[in-house]
């Protein structure tokens, strides 16, 4: 069977379907604010790292963006969040948990890659299953979040793998971007947003049906089958 050396998985919108609670908390983080979210702002919010993310929130709402100010909406985000998270189980994107399960089953090591914070993507992990990846890197890990490359460039490192033989799992173009800079070659499975088709890229409508020889495929430069 041909399969990836490593498999490098995005968490909101690629394997949960978390982005609706993210909407629901950037929307009413809007509202605290004083301004109404548009879906052109929402939409640039999509993929980004916290940091980030406000700084277009603000920039767009037409909020001066202080430390302070900054500092006071990310622990109210991260508060909502939480709330969010906690409050019942968050969904599963269609065909995630089949796919984490053949790779596991096929060995074949994996590692969670998100902008998330690492206090947040602890609550994904409850869900998802830890002893589904080799590791975990967050977006206050790295110098740089995501559409920069670093993420994936500790991923890479952390499974012990070169990253072009690492098959990144992405839905943002934010994402994609990232991965593609630190050389992965990338899935693309888009959620909320459509992502450009570019040479090279490979789309899927879903996980559902995904297959660990068609992500080896991939990995080795080939049609998927």
């Amino acid at each position: 069977m041909t399969r990836p050396a490593a498999v490098l998985w995005d968490m909101d919108g690629t394997l949960l379907d978390s982005e609706k609670l993210w909407d629901i908390a950037v929307r009413e983080l809007a509202a605290e604010l004083g301004r109404e979210m548009t879906d052109q702002i929402r939409h640039a919010l999509i993929g980004a790292s916290g940091p980030n993310a406000l700084r277009i929130m603000f920039n767009g709402l037409g909020l001066d963006p202080t430390p302070a100010a900054l500092g006071e909406a990310g622990h109210w985000l991260e508060a909502r969040v939480t709330e969010l998270f906690t409050t019942g189980a968050i969904p599963w994107r269609p065909g995630a948990q089949d796919a984490l399960a053949a790779l596991a089953a096929a060995e074949v090591p994996m590692a969670l890659v998100t902008n998330t914070k690492r206090s947040l993507t602890e609550f994904g992990l409850d869900t998802l299953g830890r002893h589904h990846f080799h590791s975990s890197v967050c977006g206050d890990e790295v110098p740089h979040g995501k559409p920069a490359p670093d993420i994936y460039l500790r991923a890479a490192e952390l499974v012990g793998v070169a990253p072009e033989h690492c098959v990144a799992i992405e839905d943002s173009p934010t994402g994609v971007q990232a991965a593609e800079t630190a050389g992965c070659p990338v899935l693309v499975v888009p959620c909320e947003i459509p992502v450009p088709a570019r040479d090279g890229r490979v789309f899927r409508d879903s996980l559902i049906g995904l297959t660990v020889t068609e992500l080896g495929h991939l990995a080795a430069g080939r049609p998927p089958a």
